[in-house]
Order: structure tokens, then sequence, then C-alpha cells
């Protein structure tokens, strides 16, 4: 992997830029910019075969100043442990972000789960957690799904440390299904927030969303309510929507829940009535009031960012604008919503079933929004109020708001 597309050198460049403004010793950008600590495992997993095949895994504890690390767990054939320390770090400046008492963690195991039966990963899930369990637990570290890995998978894992610490432990593993301590609210969280988000900062930047169109780049679980709840709570219309396959487009308006069921049925939105066939870069032109990617990483890059046509981008994926595309979007006035606090929702409510394991009390959907609207709406203020007060863009306003409060931790604990 060369130095300029690794993640983690990206991830610590915005600290280091951070740092400089926020006038950090030398100390504290030494503990910002190192994982705290980093396990790798083998897992001999036996298949279905009969065969023995040994996986390696993961875990990065990145920063525990504001408390036990959080972060999920993927699974890519692909998966490297830089990615996986980047997403630690910026795991850390989540959920700093929105101010809930974590830190920043996430693990990985270099696999194709495509070419798995549910048996190997379940046999797979298990292992990963008898390996990793002396480092995580309520206190330490809570897992979490990422990419390929489900609210059953992470069943297996609960089990599975409940089995290795002989005890109940639901807290131990978040974004389970509900019937084994998972969270009311959990499923639309992450584009839920997002939705939040964009409403506080069309308020604070005067644009008119009621009517106005918008579209989604980026068909999958966040990319459709994103698309549902951008008409019910925004009062917004649907124009346009894409994924993997390709898109469609309509400037009439298209049906969120009629494009949702089409998708699910036939699984593509091509074919879908009524509506143009679009590529995923003709969709960026579009022009719409909010765009939200919600695709893949680096999708709006040097090549793409010119024809991008919004006010504000609000961005659920993860990564989804390269650096290059950012200075060109910050150029033509895009109000760019950042991914680690537009999509943070899924971790708010992933935090929000940690306190429900806890008290081993259950909250009913409405107190779960409630909450999450209020977390996400102190965020953005914040967020703000940072970049009206050091005249910067929202994304480096949420790298100084995120990073202040971790080294201000630190500080205290006399790390530094």
């Amino acid at each position: 992997m060369s130095q300029e597309y690794n993640p983690f050198t990206i991830a610590k460049q915005h600290i280091i830029k951070a740092a400089k403004t926020l006038g950090l010793n030398d100390a504290t950008l030494a503990i910002l910019s190192t994982p705290q600590r980093e396990l790798w495992v083998s897992l001999p997993v036996k298949m279905d075969d009969g065969s023995t095949r040994v996986f390696q895994g993961f875990r990065v504890q990145y920063n525990t100043a504001r408390g036990p690390a959080k972060g999920g767990i993927r699974w890519h054939q692909d998966e490297t442990i830089d990615t996986v320390r980047a997403l630690a770090c910026w795991m850390t400046w989540k959920t700093s972000v929105v101010d809930i008492p974590l830190g920043g963690g996430k693990g990985g195991i270099i696999c194709n789960p495509k070419e798995l039966s549910e048996m190997e990963k379940e046999r797979l899930a298990r292992a990963y957690i008898r390996a990793i369990a002396p480092i995580i637990g309520i206190t330490k570290d809570v897992p979490a799904p990422d990419v390929y890995t489900t609210p059953q998978i992470m069943a297996w894992m609960m089990d599975e440390y409940e089995k290795v610490v002989q005890e109940s432990h639901p807290g131990v593993i978040t974004g389970k299904p509900i019937e084994v301590g998972g969270s009311q609210g959990r499923g639309d969280a992450t584009a839920r927030g997002g939705i939040y988000i964009v409403r506080e900062a069309a308020k604070a930047y005067g644009i008119e969303l009621k009517d106005q169109p918008f579209s989604v780049q980026g068909f999958g679980n966040a990319g459709q309510f994103a698309a549902t709840l951008g008409e019910s709570i925004l009062g917004m219309k649907l124009v346009a929507a894409s994924d993997s396959k390709g898109g469609v487009y309509n400037p009439a308006g298209i049906n969120a829940q009629e494009l949702v069921d089409y998708k699910s049925k036939n699984g593509s939105l091509k074919g879908f009535p009524n509506a143009k066939e679009i590529t995923n870069e003709e969709l960026l032109a579009i022009p719409v009031t909010v765009l939200f990617p919600a695709a893949l990483e680096n999708t709006i890059n040097e090549q793409t960012a010119p024809s991008v046509n919004c006010k504000i981008s609000c961005e659920l994926a993860n990564g989804p604008t390269t650096p290059e595309g950012d200075k060109i979007l910050d150029a033509k006035g895009i109000i760019v919503l950042p991914d680690y606090l537009a999509n943070a929702g899924g971790v708010t409510v992933s935090y929000f079933e940690q306190c429900q394991n806890a008290q081993n009390y259950y909250w009913e959907l409405e107190e779960v929004h409630k909450r999450l609207d209020q977390k996400m709406t102190a965020a953005f203020k914040a967020v703000y109020e940072m970049s009206q007060a050091k005249g910067t863009n929202l994304r480096d306003a949420a790298y100084l708001v995120a990073i202040k409060r971790v080294a201000d931790a630190a500080h205290l604990r006399g790390w530094c």
C-alpha cells in the first residue's frame, strides 16, 4: 500500500493539522497519533469439507481517554492492519464529536464472507471472540457490526464471550438482534442521525428543505433509510438514487418506499418504472439541495467533485470524499457534513444499547429517537460554533471539537 493512499497516514495528517490549530504539545500529539493497543490473532477454523483454514484477525484499541473502546468488526478479503488502525482512530473522534463516554476501536478479519457457509461464519465468529476475549468487555472494549458482519454474527459473538466468562454480558457486543438485548431504533440510526444533522445545518445556513430535491448515492441500508426519512422527516422530494448497478432519475419525484420495495424485490434499481436510468457519476451532477453519499469511499474525488451540484453533502458513507475532492467542494461553496459527524447516529444508538444492557431495562422506540435527536443536535451545534469561531469548514471544525475533547481527557488523566 503506498504511503499516499495509506488510510492511517491520512488519518494522522488530520490529527497533525488539528493539533497545530489547538496548540497541542508534542507529547499530546504523539498520544493522539498512536494506537494504545493492537492485538493480532491467528484463527484456525474447521471448514465444512473437514479441512482447517487459518484466518488472520486484528483488534485495535486506539484511545480510551474518554472511556472504553468502541467500534465495529469488519470481514473483508482486503482487510489490512492500517485500515483497521485508521478506522479505530476515526471511531475515537466519532464518539468524541457526539460526546458519548467512549473511546475508539476497530476489528477486522481477512476473509471473503461470500465464500463461507453459515456454519463456517459461526465458527469464525466464535474463534475470533475466544482470541480477543481477554481485551474486550463492557469496561474495556465493546465491538459491533461493520462491513459484512450482521446482528446474527453479533449474537454468536456475545454467546461465545458469555461461555468464556461464564456470566451474562449482553453489553459486550452491540448491534445484536432485539431478542437478545439489541436496541429499538438501531436499524435506521445511521441515516436518522444524518437526517437530524441535515435539518440543523439547513437552519444554521438558512437553506429551505421542504419540497426541495435530494438524491442518494448508494442504496443500501443507510441510503434506503435516508430516502424514506428524507421524505417523512424533512419533507423533501427524492429525485435520484443509485446502487452498484446504476441509478434512476425523475425530476418530478420518486416515491422512496416504492423504490425500496422495488430494490428488495428485484435486487437492483434497474428498470424502475417512470424513471430515467443514470450512472453513479451522472447522479452526482443532478442539481439537488441535498446529496447523500452513502456508497463506497472515495466516490467524490478530483475527477467527480467538479460536477457535484448540491447545497449540502451529507456523508453517510465512511470516507466518500477524498482530500482533493474536499478542496473542490469547499471552493464551490458546498456545505459538507463530514462522515464521522453525519453518520454517528449508528454508534450513538449502539451506546444507548450498552446503557440499556447495563440497566437491564429497555427503552421504547420513541425514547431512542428523542435521545438520538438530542445528541445529534448538540453535536452539530458544537461543530458549527467551532467553525464560526475558527473560520473553517465543518470537517476541520469537527476534528477540532473531537480532538480537543480527547486531548483534554488525556491531560486530566496525566498522560501528557
